[in-house]
């Protein structure tokens, strides 16, 4: 396991402080808000420490406001249902004495049942991709010095984008986009652990995809975005330190926000996941308020 990896699951490793009331860390880096697969990835463990004997299916989380990654992030879990095959969570996430994230989390018991997918596109395997890091030296060249480091750190999620997007000078073109990930190292045989990985690599990506019609990133001056919402149905067990296939589109951009929906894949083509996510794409000069969200 590399210590990117650890670094990612000690910082999933929520300190219980109350009853159903824990206590998350985010990084120390040079960062304005809190990554939101970070939020979506603690939140469920939050409430996962508050379930025996069952796996999360589904969960839906509404960001409400920028987290601050200089303080702590308190997660409330209020336990709403306990059935006697699904289990249903909130999850509220706390700062400055509001909440800037919440969740609704449902669980269920293992069952058999009737069966079918989607079929994997055919797509370059991970070790057939291009150079993921094609684009680092002409990016570094447009970064101020005090975040070029950030392109030198070992990150713990590999990712292998099919058709990598060049940040400084985009192409336009549809809006789909396929992402080999794995979490970089082994990691534990926990079903529940694998799940939260995903979850926090889950929204690496996604916005990506429908900026790719306008030829713009997240580089691009005057535009501000963020995710507003995001969920994920998990319907198989699956392994996040293996190779998965993340196909993204997005549907429809309109009104400010982008939609974009993907399937997650094992390298042997079983469907394991979907997410879909909506967010923020602002050009600013546009907006005559000019205000945040």
């Amino acid at each position: 396991m590399t210590a990117a990896l650890q670094s990612l699951l000690d910082l999933l490793d929520l300190e219980e402080i109350e009853l159903n009331l824990f206590r998350g860390r985010s990084p120390q880096e040079r960062s304005q808000r809190v990554f939101g697969g970070q939020v979506v990835g603690q939140a469920l463990v939050a409430a996962y420490r508050t379930v025996e004997d069952r796996h999360v299916h589904s969960l839906k989380g509404d960001f409400l406001r920028p987290g601050d990654p200089k303080i702590p992030i308190l997660y409330e879990v209020d336990r709403i249902r306990d059935g006697r095959s699904f289990t249903t969570r909130r999850v509220v996430a706390i700062q400055h004495g509001r909440a800037i994230f919440s969740m609704s989390v449902s669980f269920q018991i293992e069952e058999s049942g009737l069966e079918h997918q989607a079929s994997m596109p055919d797509v370059p395997g991970p070790t057939e991709t291009p150079d993921p890091h094609m684009y680092d030296e002409k990016l570094r060249a447009h970064l101020p010095p005090e975040r070029r480091d950030w392109l030198d750190r070992v990150p713990p999620i590999e990712s292998r984008p099919v058709r990598p997007i060049d940040p400084i000078d985009p192409e336009k073109r549809p809006p789909e986009l396929a992402v080999w990930l794995r979490a970089a190292g082994g990691m534990p045989d926990d079903d529940r652990l694998h799940q939260c990985v995903l979850a926090y690599a889950s929204d690496m990506h996604l916005l990506d995809t429908c900026l790719l019609p306008h030829g713009i990133s997240w580089l691009s001056p005057n535009f501000q975005s963020a995710s507003l919402d995001h969920s994920i149905w998990f319907h198989r067990r699956f392994r996040a330190d293996e190779w998965l296939l993340f196909v993204q589109d997005s549907p429809s951009a309109s009104g400010a926000r982008g939609f974009n929906r993907g399937l997650v894949f094992t390298e042997d083509g079983r469907l394991i996941a979907s997410v879909v996510q909506e967010g923020l794409i602002r050009l600013r000069g546009s907006d005559p308020s000019g205000g945040a969200a």
